[in-house]
């Protein structure tokens, strides 16, 4: 089972992501010359990247990056940490990264370059205090603190009001829901937190013989209707936890 997900700039869907299983790593530079022949290599086309730049290397529930580069330091961002980065000096090897969503910068001579990495199976722990046993891994890692939980509180919101059959809220509606407590959100932010849920949740892939249709089309909202069905039957979402739509505390 994959644990780290490498999103190349530009990628499409799926079929141009990079999946690592614990203990595979990946390289990327500019050239795709690979040191040992074998694995898998991720080409950066810019002239101001190494050819040999560094690498990645998947654990369980996080990742490493080492910079081959002798002279620049390499910058690992939290889209969702107001700030929060991390610095990877030259040559330093397998430094730890702890953010389930990464966004890795490179300096390439008046540019920055990158890419994205993702950490879907951060782990956390059911509260077991008093109980003096081993603490229990939930099979439905979420934090509620992200922003993909807003994303799915919204879709699954008209149902948890008490309306079981209502219609799926749109992109759109989820978009103008979330504003006030997201101002930054928009169509494309949510379509990327829906397509992380559905990699973070283990949904399968819709088959791929389904239509697209502009705005969403066939197939995000089959996604979208998977989402809410797995959410809502093992109470991932609840009707006490609708709050945070609304900014209030979680």
């Amino acid at each position: 089972m994959f644990s780290v997900i490498v999103v190349p700039d530009g990628s499409r869907g799926p079929d141009s992501q990079l999946r690592l299983e614990p203990g595979a790593t990946l390289r990327f530079g500019r050239t795709d010359i690979r040191p040992s022949g074998d694995g898998p290599y991720l080409t950066i086309g810019h002239a101001g990247v190494s050819r040999s730049a560094g690498e990645i290397t998947a654990t369980a529930t996080f990742w490493t990056l080492t910079n081959r580069s002798r002279r620049q330091t390499y910058v690992v961002e939290n889209p969702e940490g107001a700030g929060e980065h991390i610095k990877i000096g030259p040559g330093r090897v397998d430094a730890p990264v702890p953010f389930e969503f990464s966004r890795v910068v490179l300096p390439a001579g008046n540019d920055l370059v990158g890419f994205d990495v993702w950490a879907p199976r951060h782990d956390y722990l059911e509260n077991s205090e008093g109980t003096g046993g081993e603490p229990t891994a939930l099979p439905f890692p979420l934090d509620r603190g992200k922003r993909y939980f807003l994303v799915l509180a919204a879709l699954c919101e008209p149902r948890l009001r008490g309306e079981p059959h209502a219609p799926l809220p749109t992109v759109e509606q989820v978009v103008e829901r979330l504003k006030p407590v997201w101002p930054a959100v928009n169509r494309t932010t949510v379509q990327w937190n829906i397509d992380y849920l559905a990699v973070k949740l283990r949904l399968k892939p819709p088959p791929e013989s389904a239509p697209s249709a502009p705005g969403g089309g066939t197939r995000l909202n089959g996604k979208k209707e998977s989402l809410v069905s797995l959410a809502l039957r093992f109470d991932l979402v609840r009707e006490d936890q609708l709050g945070v739509v609304e900014g209030k505390p979680r």
